[in-house]
């Protein structure tokens, strides 16, 4: 399995500390890539195909189509997820996330924001028509400490626990994959 863990912002870091503890919680057994949105320059969309996007745009692309599972992070503004995440997701291939895990990690300043993975996300992992992780976690600015750590046992829980269903997920649906279908 290879997991991507994806930072979904150009700017701040709490998102990216977030993604990044939930993978250290992945097996050893999986492959895991970190993906920060800051260290790519990553093209607006623009309807053209991904050959003729700059050669960051194409690798990043790349890795999302080769890769089985994902966790994106984003910070919540003015009550939406990241333009930098949306712009990703409109690079990407409608096929290339079908039937792939998908789980969610937002932060933000209010209690309130948690909406947005459920009411803005997880309908674009549906246009995927990707398996959806049921415990996507949100943390507020109240759960990290003045360097950035996550301080919150309970929001610690969650993330394993997100990662915990991740692989399972993926592991169903790896068995799946080796049964025949019929029509």
């Amino acid at each position: 399995m290879k997991l991507l863990g994806i930072s979904g912002t150009i700017i701040g870091s709490k998102t990216e500390v977030a993604v990044k503890k939930t993978l250290e919680y992945m097996n050893e057994d999986i492959t895991i890539e970190f993906i920060n949105l800051k260290d790519y320059d990553l093209e607006f969309c623009d309807g053209r195909p991904i050959s003729q996007y700059n050669s960051d745009t194409q690798e990043l692309i790349g890795k999302i189509c080769v890769a089985d599972a994902y966790i994106f992070g984003t910070p919540i503004f003015q009550g939406s997820f990241t333009g930098a995440l949306k712009n990703l997701f409109d690079l990407i291939p409608p096929k290339a996330m079908k039937h792939k895990v998908v789980g969610f990690i937002a932060t933000g300043g209010t209690f309130q924001h948690y909406l947005v993975v459920e009411n803005q996300l997880k309908p674009i992992a549906g246009y995927f028509r990707s398996y959806i992780a049921p415990g996507n976690v949100y943390l507020n600015d109240s759960h990290f400490n003045s360097n950035k750590e996550i301080i919150d046992e309970d929001v610690i829980f969650r993330l394993k626990e997100l990662a915990v269903e991740m692989e399972f997920m993926q592991k169903q649906l790896d068995k799946k994959s080796s049964i025949e279908v019929v029509r």
